[in-house]
């Protein structure tokens, strides 16, 4: 079996490199320093040059001037976005559009596919569910009314919403009397729409969305069975990404740190508590890569298994939401008061970690999930 990338996933992750490359992680205020948003939206510039790279268009198809790639191109990509704490809702964007593209409607696919490449319409998904602790789907009730392409009515609340202030719209789960999950695209500004600031720890301002007999149209509801479990895996394997992206920036910092700093005339890198401590870490990394990349996979190939793709998703996760803490734990022991300073980018990374980990949830729930999936499936 060949387990290297293809040439056109390489080929986004060096265009994506190409852009990021004059990213400074620090170019906005540190969220240490400011009692609200470190800005008052993301990086429009930095978002131009993406699309001027065709890499908000990376997963819609060629019909629509996109690339046509998957699930793992978008990982690269979100990889080297980390390294650099780009501040663009590229993985939300991406997915709600690849979740449009894969179970929306003609008319949906028209009206936002080309323009949402072209970086003139933003999406967002929202996923925290009413608390950040239960499920995003039964946060919000659905009910279309009666007759043939009637309209939906849509109540409820949504918290931690990213990027909600910037996006044209917020792709919204919601349930169904039914018992079914439907995917709303809901207007930011709009009536019985509203938003609630609230902030993360790495300073970004997110958005508590409020609905209350918000009417949306047939057009812009997809309700298709199972679309809501694609994007939210989609969505979770890309914050995997992020996560290893981060880590490995952190882990290169520490060592080009600890390679400098010396102690009793050497190189505290030389010392066999660090460089244990630094091995941990790398292990931790690799052990992050492989996981993201079965799910990536998965979700790409559409591949089938012993168990859903739910089993590798909640495997990343897993390895994900322990072993970025893990990495930025150790990189500000090893940078000693260095990794507190606001002057070091190190603190902003570490800010940005802890907002990944409580995103990915705790790994003793995902090994509860992946427990649950096993109990349910033989392996046999």
């Amino acid at each position: 079996m060949d387990f290297t990338f293809s040439e056109e996933q390489q080929a986004a992750a060096e265009a994506a490199r190409g852009v990021f490359a004059d990213v400074a992680p620090d170019a906005v205020p540190s969220p240490a320093l400011t009692t609200g948003a470190v800005a008052d939206e993301f990086d429009r510039a930095l978002w131009a040059r993406l699309a001027d790279a065709d890499l908000l268009s990376l997963l819609s198809a060629e019909e629509y001037d996109g690339a046509g790639l998957d699930a793992v191109a978008l990982c690269l990509v979100l990889r080297e976005s980390a390294k650099v704490l780009a501040r663009v809702p590229l993985l939300e964007s991406s997915a709600a559009l690849a979740a449009v593209q894969a179970y929306g409607g003609p008319e949906l696919r028209a009206e936002l596919l080309e323009r949402a490449g072209r970086g003139e319409v933003v999406l967002t998904v929202a996923a925290s569910g009413r608390t950040g602790h239960d499920p995003a789907e039964l946060a919000v009730t659905a009910r279309q009314e009666e007759g043939e392409g009637a309209d939906w009515i849509l109540d409820g609340v949504q918290t931690a919403v990213p990027w909600a202030y910037d996006a044209d719209y917020v792709v919204v789960p919601a349930h169904t009397a039914a018992d079914r999950t439907v995917l709303a695209l809901v207007p930011r500004v709009h009536d019985g729409v509203a938003l609630g600031e609230q902030f993360s720890t790495s300073g970004e301002r997110l958005g508590e969305l409020r609905l209350e007999s918000a009417r949306i149209a047939a057009r812009d509801v997809i309700d298709v069975e199972g679309a809501w479990e694609w994007l939210r895996d989609l969505l979770t394997t890309g914050t995997c990404a992020l996560a290893l992206g981060l880590g490995e920036r952190v882990l290169r910092m520490s060592s080009e740190y600890t390679s400098k700093r010396e102690q009793f005339g050497f190189p505290v890198a030389t010392f066999q508590a660090v460089a244990v401590q630094a091995a941990d870490r790398y292990i931790d990394l690799r052990a992050m890569e492989v996981t993201l990349w079965q799910a990536a996979w998965r979700i790409a190939a559409g591949a089938g298994g012993t168990l859903p793709v739910a089993g590798d998703v909640a495997v990343a996760k897993i390895w994900a939401s322990e072993g970025v803490r893990r990495v930025v734990q150790t990189a500000q022991h090893l940078h000693g008061g260095f990794g507190a300073d606001v002057d070091y980018p190190l603190h902003r990374y570490h800010a940005w970690a802890k907002h990944l980990e409580l995103s990915l949830g705790p790994a003793a729930a995902h090994e509860e999930a992946l427990g649950d999936l096993l109990a349910a499936h033989s392996l046999g």
